[in-house]
């Protein structure tokens, strides 16, 4: 399917009132076969691509492609290609950043907003030194041709130890070892979280007019449970949030029946 000048992988299943899941890094639209099985089995449809850079999808070299205002009108650029005028909408790690935009710049777009590990973008300017030392990684990321080095070095070593045996730790490494993969997937945090954009000045966001539920887990080791709680702040419609006890960051791996249950009782 064409996206915003790329060619996208997606999956599309089910009938009825269509669900457009957004996954983050590393991930790719496998990460939510657990809520497409019970998505679909509830009647919804769900649409599932695999992001820029990532899974099947096309991967540009240039790192400005993966800025994430791409990514919003790759997601437009699908709904309309698939004749969907809204659409309940739920994402996780980057692609929660994209599902937030996405409700922020075209809310006529999104019926309901489920936003998973990732606040609300005006949150950013609030992180903590807590948040600072969770995300050491991003800094790291910003070397390139370094940090694919020392990820891959070892077997992988650095990179299994920063997952911390969470997540598809080995279909991760199958899929970035593929040519440009790993590169195409660190390009996500070179275009939007480079340190240099927290001396740029961030206009104030117009506040999501849809219905939103806000879903963090207990052992997230990468975001803090504060910028998720404090999201509501930037939510003009109905607020809700839901914290998932003994779940890594991937908690649609971890705990799919609490997922799949929260989404279900939401969507």
């Amino acid at each position: 399917m064409r996206g915003d000048g790329v060619e996208l992988a997606v999956r599309d299943e089910g009938d009825g009132q269509p669900v457009l899941l957004l996954h983050g890094f590393p991930d790719s639209s496998y990460l939510w076969r657990h809520q497409i099985e019970a998505l679909t089995q509830a009647g919804m449809r769900c649409v599932a691509p695999d992001l820029r850079g990532r899974g099947e999808s096309e991967r540009p070299e240039a790192v400005e492609a993966y800025a994430v205002r791409h990514s919003i009108a790759d997601a437009v650029a699908i709904l309309d290609q698939l004749e969907i005028e809204r659409a309940h909408v739920v994402g996780h790690d980057f692609g929660a950043l994209v599902a937030w935009l996405l409700a922020t710049v075209h809310p006529h777009r999104v019926d309901r907003l489920v936003v998973m590990s990732v606040g609300h973008p005006s949150t950013f300017t609030r992180r903590s030194m807590r948040q600072r030392e969770a995300s050491w990684y991003q800094l790291l990321f910003q070397f390139e041709g370094l940090a694919e080095e020392l990820l891959r070095r070892d077997d992988w070593r650095l990179f299994r130890e920063w997952l911390r045996d969470d997540g598809d730790t080995d279909r991760y490494i199958e899929e970035l070892s593929q040519p440009g993969a790993l590169t195409a997937g660190l390009n996500w945090y070179r275009a939007n979280l480079h340190p240099k954009r927290e001396l740029e000045p961030r206009p104030p966001l117009p506040p999501i007019q849809a219905d939103t539920l806000g879903v963090w887990s207990s052992r997230d080791h990468y975001l803090t449970e504060d910028r998720m709680t404090a999201s509501g702040e930037f939510v003009a419609d109905t607020w809700r949030y839901e914290r998932i006890e003994d779940a890594s960051h991937w908690m649609q791996i971890d705990q799919p029946q609490r997922v799949n249950e929260l989404l279900l009782g939401f969507l």
